[in-house]
């Protein structure tokens, strides 16, 4: 079966959005009006989703096999993460000093500054990071800051295939009870539980929903309706909640709320309306980020987290525009070849895995 190198596509091109938030919204936060940081947000983190729906099944060994490689793979750049951070404290320590340290981290803001510098690991922030708690990588804060989509994926994950193994035939009742509870936790904020229930009801929906888009095309009759509903959602928003609520966005997203849920079915109505319309033949840049989609989502935590001191130094003397611009560009470039190193270090990780399984195995 030929690969849809629409799904890559749409997978490079929903990372280079995420690359462009975080270039926004971390770094950013020092020169970006407030407006663009919000434009930014159009293309987000719920297209992975259901992008997963799409090529998700109910094969469960299947499934659980990919998962489980992803999770090695996880643990595989905490790891390798852990120890730059580690071993970047320590030089510091070494050579220059506490306050040096202390100086350095302050770049990224008073939010993420670092407290607890020491020169003794901190093993129970690898632990931790393995079962997705994920306390911030001082040296790198914006790879933990990223990975609360990673956890949420797992979860649907589990949850999507035995759902389509096991009630094949009931799906669109799952569909409507995850968007149902999603309106009740809207309508009585007071209920709204704390942990990954909020995500994994809207999210699980996406990614039903999506799975049911499989292989179908919206008949192009359809599509002014669906635009029309868009709108229609995005003036009673407005409406509604005043024209505020348009730099409030990114705080109705964690967890997702009415504005931000509304805010995006314009990049959802887009990737189906494109979806079995818009035909790639031909693999490009963006299908090689899509093809290698975990490793930029990887690198660009790491990246979005070095071109902080491109920004502390420039953003006095360029304009905002223009800063903004060189960033993205600089971003992912940094993305590119950090990407790039942790493939080979991935290779690296399962090649000492497999050594090992052959050296214990009885």
């Amino acid at each position: 079966m030929n690969r849809d190198l629409y799904i890559d596509f749409a997978k490079g091109m929903a990372t280079l959005s995420i690359i462009f938030i975080h270039t926004a919204f971390w770094s950013g936060q020092f020169y970006i009006p407030a407006e663009v940081r919000v434009f930014s947000l159009v293309f987000d983190v719920a297209l992975f989703y259901a992008l997963s729906g799409i090529t998700s099944g109910s094969n469960i060994e299947k499934t659980f096999y990919r998962l489980l490689k992803l999770q090695i793979t996880y643990m595989i750049f905490v790891t390798l993460l852990f120890f730059l951070d580690y071993f970047f404290k320590i030089f510091g320590l070494t050579f220059f000093s506490m306050e040096w340290l202390q100086g350095f981290y302050s770049t990224f803001g008073s939010k993420y500054a670092a407290t607890g510098v020491s020169d003794i690991p901190q093993w129970q922030n690898l632990g931790n990071w393995y079962l997705h708690q994920y306390t911030n990588a001082d040296t790198f804060p914006v790879v933990m800051g990223s990975f609360w989509y990673l956890k949420v994926y797992f979860i649907l994950a589990v949850f999507g295939v035995l759902i389509l193994r096991f009630f094949p035939k009931h799906v669109n009742w799952f569909i409507g009870l995850c968007l149902a509870l999603t309106l009740i936790f809207n309508i009585y904020p007071e209920y709204y539980p704390a942990g990954q229930v909020g995500y994994v009801a809207f999210y699980l929906a996406i990614f039903l929903i999506a799975n049911r888009m499989r292989g179908k095309k919206i008949p192009t009759r359809i599509i002014p309706v669906l635009y029309a509903i868009v709108a229609a959602a995005l003036m009673w928003m407005f409406w509604y909640y005043g024209s505020e609520i348009f730099y409030k966005i990114n705080k109705n997203k964690f967890p997702p709320k009415v504005p931000y849920i509304i805010w995006s079915l314009f990049s959802l109505t887009t990737l189906f309306v494109l979806y079995n319309r818009l035909k790639i033949s031909k693999e490009n840049f963006v299908t090689y980020i899509g093809k290698n989609a975990i490793f930029f989502y990887f690198a660009q935590g790491i990246s979005s987290s070095l071109v902080y001191f491109i920004v502390v130094a420039l953003k006095e003397d360029i304009p905002w525009w223009i800063l903004m611009i060189f960033i993205y560009i600089i971003n992912i470039i940094l993305a590119f070849i950090i990407a790039a190193g942790l493939k080979k270090v991935d290779d690296l990780g399962w090649k000492i895995l497999e050594f090992l399984r052959k050296k214990t195995a009885s």
